[in-house]
């Protein structure tokens, strides 16, 4: 497997004309070789399910150290058991994705016999972020292999030991001319943006993806964009405060908030305010008895993301916003560890309202009429997810209907991301496209029409010289 290396002493420029030739020779064999079997597909596969159980714990105790501390926990739960699961998954149904759709050829056509055959594109680009760097680089790597596509991957600069352990997993599993890992800093990254992928699968910010898009439009290179945004979360009057910080506080908390859909802010009854605070209060030390130097408490991955959190909180402060942490030590630089912090009706033009968190901070806002926050949420950018605690089934029809989201969980938050049967990805701001599951596979997939003339052809009637009778036919069966 080749490696394009941001350790490489070799100047900007060297390692750029090497992601060049990496990225002509991977087009070059895909053009020569422009579809693999099912068997091969499923090997491919099988490699990457073994190597990666032979790497899992190197990958854990990597995504550790590039964190400063990452809950064991949270990195099994997140990034190595959704990789095994969504292995399964397609393994088990790559057949009958691979299988030729039969299509009607409709009245006029026929008889003929109409197929859609799903072709690999060819090279895919996958540019990963440092947040979930293995389950956001394995899972589209192998939806696109499993689609028979070759594979670059442009890991973040954020996460150098993970981006080692996972490169020497890779090797274990597929050979230099199907997979590339590219490290490097921003010119590199944007020389990748600038490749003609068949394709081109990004997650991170909407700021970062519109650039993506900008760059991979010169080549007519189609994209797929995982943003993300402010996800809400909607809590009706029917909940009690008990259940609805239970579900919040681990979607909230999994990897210290740093999850494109985490629940980004809540509604309550204004009347359930102080209840919903004592509750998060208790799960959340129920979760972490010993604060934030619980071993299950995950760092903030750098000094700069640390930061930009502190500066929200200030920005509160100084707004005279109430701002609860729910640990007697709400932050230590040092660590980079920081509480759960709530932050009670924040004003619009706040910070924390204007910017996606990305961490451990959570603004509570009230409401008398349930119905108005649903105005509120339409008003607002279409978000990643959207969450909604409810057991009125009318009212959660309601929401269905009446909002637009990547998609929505109901009385439960980010676990609607870990169903593999269903597409993952956003809408407008949030997102462009999707993958998981059936959805991944056509993704990355070209889907072509296979048109089948037998010895009959009724197509020759359709040629000139038109005659009256022709037309009447057409006319009678066809124009109305």
């Amino acid at each position: 497997m080749t490696v394009v290396s941001m350790a490489n002493p070799m100047p900007v420029q060297q390692q750029i004309e090497l992601l060049e030739a990496q990225f002509s020779k991977q087009v070059g064999l895909s053009r020569q070789v422009s579809d693999s079997s099912y068997a091969q597909r499923i090997d491919d596969l099988t490699r990457l399910q073994s190597a990666l159980s032979k790497h899992a714990d190197a990958l854990v105790n990597a995504l550790s150290q590039d964190y400063g501390h990452r809950s064991h926990t949270d990195s099994l739960m997140a990034d190595i058991m959704p990789c095994f699961q969504m292995l399964r998954y397609t393994k088990r149904k790559l057949k009958r994705w691979m299988k030729p759709s039969r299509r009607s050829a409709g009245l006029l056509l026929t008889p003929a016999k109409v197929e859609v055959h799903y072709q690999p594109l060819g090279v895919v680009g996958i540019i990963v972020p440092w947040n979930f760097p293995i389950t956001l680089s394995l899972i589209p790597l192998m939806t696109a292999i499993a689609a028979g596509n070759r594979v670059m991957l442009k890991m973040s600069e954020f996460t150098p030991l993970t981006n080692q352990a996972l490169k020497t997993l890779l090797s274990d599993a597929f050979s230099e001319d199907q997979v590339t890992v590219v490290e490097g800093e921003v010119e590199v990254a944007t020389a990748f943006t600038q490749l003609p992928f068949d394709h081109l699968l990004f997650t991170g910010s909407t700021e970062v993806g519109k650039k993506v898009m900008e760059a991979a439009a010169a080549n007519l290179t189609p994209v797929t964009l995982e943003l993300g945004g402010k996800s809400p979360v909607i809590i009706a009057p029917d909940i009690s405060p008990a259940l609805a910080a239970e579900r919040l506080i681990f979607g909230k908390n999994l990897n210290a908030g740093q999850i494109c859909v985490a629940p980004d802010h809540v509604f309550i009854h204004e009347d359930k305010l102080d209840e919903v605070i004592e509750a998060l209060r208790a799960q959340w030390q129920a979760a972490y008895p010993k604060g934030i130097q619980s071993d299950d408490r995950t760092a903030i991955i750098n000094d700069r993301q640390f930061a930009r959190l502190e500066s929200l909180i200030d920005d509160a402060k100084q707004r005279d916003i109430n701002v609860i942490p729910l640990s007697d030590i709400a932050s230590l630089p040092e660590s980079r560890k920081m509480a759960l912090h709530l932050v009670i009706n924040p004003p619009e033009e706040s910070a924390i309202m204007q910017e996606e968190i990305f961490g451990p901070l959570l603004p509570i806002i009230t409401y008398q009429d349930v119905h108005d926050v649903i105005n509120t949420v339409k008003e607002m950018p279409r978000p990643l997810a959207l969450y909604l605690m409810t057991f009125d089934e009318n009212f959660t029809r309601h929401v269905i209907r009446h909002t637009h989201s990547g998609s929505i969980a109901i009385n439960d938050t980010i676990m609607q991301v870990a169903v593999d049967d269903a597409p993952f990805g956003g809408v407008g701001p949030s997102g462009l496209g999707s993958y998981h599951g059936i959805e991944g596979f056509r993704t990355f997939s070209h889907a072509k029409t296979v048109f089948t003339r037998g010895k009959l052809n009724p197509g020759k009637l359709m040629t000139p010289p038109y005659g009256k009778w022709w037309q009447k036919i057409m006319f009678k069966l066809f124009l109305r």
